[in-house]
């Protein structure tokens, strides 16, 4: 239980103070925090807010969407990130790189966008001691959401890097999938800059973004990735990123105890 951490997308549109309160009565040490609600109640009142509350931020989500048309902006927004990852003390920022630009259909041009931006951002993030976390996705969300769609794509990047400064993200949901993934595992030590948890449930929903469970109720072997998540040297916290509109329409508390269950049952070895 002292690694399991709370993304707090996982209570739906709950605010921050009702996802720091959940923790708090759950007994759960960690909190990934979303920006949306963290600017809705404020940056600094937010980072304050955690602290008193004894919770750790295992990760600041998100930044990225490197791939827009301008670049001037893309990069003043994630500089702003940068500064919200800082305030919270939060372990890494989040990357989801972006998709396609609109009309375009040119995948390596994007991708080498994303480079580049990454590439003008380190610095800044590195000046304020905040690590960039690279987040693959699943190819499903290559066009819209997610350029880089394996793990082995996501370390080709960082590892352009100090481990310090530019490391991955290991999400169940998006990587369970890939056939090289134990081989990218073990690529990847010093490199797992988050783990976060999710099942791949089955049928998938109309909306995708809404295709994850709890774990136990699909199709990922939960131990198996732990194992080789740990092999490959990681031994922070274990997030729970859980998007799905039937577990948001419960109150926090019983969402909160579905969560814990779930984490003993299936992940804890």
């Amino acid at each position: 239980m002292n690694r399991l951490s709370l993304n707090q997308r996982t209570l739906g549109d709950r605010s921050l103070p009702e996802a720091v309160s959940a923790c708090t009565r759950a007994g759960v040490e960690s909190i990934g925090v979303w920006r949306g609600p963290l600017w809705a109640f404020g940056v600094e009142r937010g980072a304050k807010l955690v602290a008193e509350a004894g919770l750790r931020v295992s990760s600041l989500c998100r930044g990225g969407f490197f791939t827009s048309t301008d670049r001037r902006s893309t990069l003043a927004r994630n500089r702003r990130a940068v500064d919200d990852a800082e305030a919270l003390g939060a372990e890494c920022l989040v990357l989801v790189v972006g998709g396609l630009p609109s009309g375009s259909r040119d995948l390596p041009a994007a991708r080498a966008t994303v480079s580049e931006v990454l590439a003008e951002l380190v610095d800044y993030a590195q000046e304020r001691s905040v690590r960039l976390a690279l987040e693959p996705m699943h190819p499903m969300y290559c066009a819209d959401r997610g350029v880089l769609s394996t793990l082995g794509q996501a370390l080709d990047l960082a590892e352009c890097f100090d481990p310090d400064a530019v490391g991955v993200v290991v999400d169940t949901f998006h990587v369970w999938w890939d056939p090289d993934l134990e081989r990218q595992l073990a690529r990847a030590r010093g490199r797992i800059a988050s783990f976060q948890v999710g099942d791949w449930i089955t049928p998938l929903s109309a909306d995708s973004l809404l295709a994850r469970g709890l774990m136990g109720r699909g199709h990922i072997d939960f131990q198996l990735l732990g194992r080789l998540v740990s092999e490959a040297g990681y031994t922070g916290d274990v997030e729970v990123e859980i998007f799905n509109a039937d577990l948001w329409r419960q109150d926090v508390d019983s969402i909160l105890a579905a969560v814990v269950r779930s984490y003993q049952e299936h992940v804890v070895a």
